[in-house]
């Protein structure tokens, strides 16, 4: 350390000492005098500038699609009964059983869309609320393809339509009418009950006439067939293929493109398709629009029930369409609603089993006030056999004489030849064997194709099922026609072409030598099953022996193609190409007769059949098909110890045992016949195929006549009376 240093540290310490004295000595502090504090100046810096802020964006309006389309929809009509009608109830709020389609929380708790389980509404809605995006627009709905209707019938595959059809399916079925009726303890079905009441579809049920009786929807009458789903045309066979999702209303101007002479929503009304060519109310008019054929038969079965509720019920009945619940006491019997009527307490009681099905009908009838459109055939089944199911108990029935049920042979929809399928396993799919000529979309398949394949079952045939073209109509172009036998054959006018795709039998010759083969003539054999020509095989008997259609035997000449005169040698020519009519008239004007049955061709006079007249060929024929069974039969006894053999024309497999021996097919002879010899087949498939052709006589009959005697013949019969043309 430094001398320098040395003597600063003990300058330091001696100030330090004296202080510490100094303090020590001088007792208790004194105040010292305020002073001002002096700080330094300094100069503060400049702020930076702020940069201008961002402005706030605008409040911008979520635009929501189609909705100023939905605000005028009824679905958005919040002064509708349909939404207001619990306002006034204590309390005020839209029961469970009704929210489903009366309040979009009630549809959101039936999808399962609020947290609840799907499929069932489990609480009240609030009032207020109308049918909204939300109730079809959410997560469920997205996804959703299956509905069930009243009756339990799923109908699935469905597209966005199946929004739709939650609601407008109504709410009763047949189901709910036989739990009624049953409930009631009803055992006679026309004694009154107090305790069976009316039961209502509801509104607006037009699923329900559309799927017809794949859903039950009306009351179906038991024995009975009913049509099933209405088919439109491509694109416009759904809910909302034909009205606007979201005003609802109708696409009329699209109508119009195939309905001519449509050109608003009261035009519909007189629609009428060529495949509806029948008098379905039987006033007459088969030039007047399907809703005017439904409002005649309305009338026809209203008319019915209030000449039953007289009658039978012994008290006579009203109706209200506006008024709940609809069915009142004629109190004066005069048959229209009076003042004072149409109110709740006098409600009608005195209802038998028999008047609430037809009621119920009658309801279903006007609760869908667009039936004509989305299943008007439907609808007339319902009513045309509520009025027969009532005429039963009737001392006057109505009259339904000239009225009609079903609709020409194509366009049946209700019968066997399209409903074979229905009650099958794969939920009445028809196997592609028979999609040809037993769906609407079978036959533009095989001519596109050169195949089939199975398809679901459709009401009867379309129109484009002929037609490749539904604004001019143009027919599929079809050339040679292979049929059965391997024979390519085509008619004069290819346009008859289409027709005998179909009607040209399943079988011939051919497929009967086939399963003969080697076997001994007259030896019954275990493996020989009956085979079926199938129905209405016209164009192979047309063709004769160029289609071999009918089993032809060896040595024998037989007559080919029947060439009739110029104008009536096809089938459009002879036939209504929509109603299959017979142009009758025309017949009668060359043949000089007053029935087709009196046919035959002018200057013959033979008499084929040997029964000592000279009849019409049909005749003729129904004489030699007799002849031919009965030989068929005294064949059987001969060659088999077991059961004879006995036919009925409307059963599968048409031949039977018979258990009886009495020679007729009886309720018990329900035993397929199965101990065929090839010879008694050949016998029983020659029968069924001029049984399965009723125009026969006129399509070939020569033909057929020489075919029945050479099958008496080859049985063994005497065909000494009859002469062979």
């Amino acid at each position: 350390m430094t001398l320098s240093v040395r003597k600063a540290l003990f300058l330091a310490f001696g100030l330090l000492l004296v202080s510490l004295v100094l303090a020590a000595c001088a007792g208790a502090p004194s105040t010292p005098e305020a002073t001002q504090a002096t700080l330094p100046t300094q100069e503060c810096p400049e702020c930076p500038t702020c940069p201008e802020p961002t402005p706030c964006p605008e409040g911008a309006a979520v635009e929501v699609p189609y909705e100023e389309m939905w605000a005028s929809s009824p679905h958005a009509d919040a002064s509708a009964e349909a939404f207001v009608h619990w306002d006034e109830d204590d309390p005020a709020v839209v029961p469970a059983d009704c929210a489903r389609c009366h309040s979009t929380p009630g549809m959101l708790d039936f999808l399962g869309v609020d947290g609840s389980a799907a499929g069932s509404v489990e609480a009240d809605a609030p009032i207020g609320t109308v049918v909204t995006c939300v109730a079809c627009h959410n997560d469920a709905t997205q996804v959703l393809d299956t509905v069930t209707f009243p009756s339990g019938a799923e109908i699935t595959g469905l597209g966005d339509e199946a929004r739709c059809m939650l609601c407008h399916q109504g709410r009763a079925s047949k189901a709910s009418v036989d739990a009624a009726i049953e409930e009631a303890g009803v055992t006679d079905e026309d004694t009154p009950t107090e305790e069976l009441g009316f039961v209502n579809i509801h509104y607006y049920a037009a699923a329900a006439t559309q799927y017809g009786s794949l859903v039950q929807g009306g009351y179906q009458y038991e024995g009975k067939t009913y049509d099933a789903k209405f088919n439109h045309v491509e694109g416009y066979d759904s809910c909302i293929g034909c009205h606007n999702s979201h005003t609802l209303e109708l696409k009329v101007n699209e109508c119009a493109v195939c309905h001519t002479g449509v050109t608003d929503v009261e035009s519909l009304k007189n629609i009428r398709t060529a495949a509806s060519m029948v008098d379905y109310d039987g006033d007459g008019d088969t030039e007047e629009g399907v809703f005017y054929e439904v409002e005649g038969l309305r009338t026809l079965l209203y008319t019915a029930m209030q000449a039953y509720a007289s009658e039978v019920a012994g008290s006579p009945i009203v109706y209200d369409v506006a008024t709940y619940p609809y069915f009142f006491n004629d109190t004066n019997a005069n048959g229209s609603v009076d003042e004072g009527e149409a109110a709740f307490p006098n409600a009608y009681k005195s209802w038998t089993a028999r008047l609430a099905k037809a009621a119920y009908n009658y309801q279903v009838s006007l609760k869908d006030p667009g039936n004509f459109a989305h299943g008007g055939k439907y609808a007339i089944q319902l009513m045309y056999d509520s009025i027969e199911n009532l005429n039963e108990a009737l001392a006057t029935p109505v009259d339904l004489s000239s009225a009609a049920r079903i609709d020409a042979g194509h366009f049946a929809g209700s019968e066997e030849a399209f409903r074979h399928w229905d009650g099958e396993e794969d939920g009445g799919i028809v196997p592609g064997s028979c999609v040809k000529c037993h769906t609407g979309s079978g036959l533009p398949m095989f001519l596109a194709e050169g195949t089939t394949i199975s398809q679901p079952a459709t009401n009867g045939l379309d129109c484009t099922t002929c037609h490749n073209d539904l604004v001019t109509f143009t027919r599929y172009e079809v050339g040679a026609v292979a049929f059965p036998s391997g024979a390519r054959l085509e008619m004069p006018d290819p346009d008859n072409n289409l027709c005998i795709n179909c009607h040209q039998g399943r079988a011939s010759k051919t497929q009967v030598d086939a399963a003969i083969g080697e076997k001994p003539l007259d030896t019954v054999d275990e493996n020989l099953r009956f085979i079926n020509i199938h129905y209405f095989a016209a164009g192979s008997t047309l063709f004769g022996s160029e289609a071999e259609g009918i089993y032809q035997f060896e040595g024998k000449e037989y007559l080919g193609r029947n060439v009739h005169v110029e104008g009536f040698d096809t089938c459009t020519e002879c036939h209504q190409t929509h109603a299959l009519t017979v142009n009758e008239t025309a017949c009668f004007a060359c043949h000089q007769v007053e029935d087709v049955v009196a046919l035959r061709a002018p200057g013959d006079e033979v008499d084929y059949d040997g029964d000592g007249s000279v009849e019409g060929l049909m005749g003729e024929i129904e004489t030699l098909q007799a002849a031919l069974l009965s030989q068929l039969q005294a064949y059987v006894a001969t060659v088999s110890e077991a059961q004879g053999i006995v036919y009925n024309l409307h059963a599968y497999p048409y031949f039977f045992a018979d258990v009886n021996g009495d020679g007729v097919w009886d309720e018990g002879d329900t035993q397929g016949y199965s101990t065929f010899t090839p010879k008694s087949l050949i016998g029983a498939y020659n029968y069924q195929y001029v049984a399965k052709d009723p125009g026969a006589s006129a399509h070939n009959g020569k033909y057929v006549i020489q075919v029945l005697i050479d099958t008496i013949e080859y049985l063994g019969g005497d065909i000494s009376a009859y002469t062979r043309p």
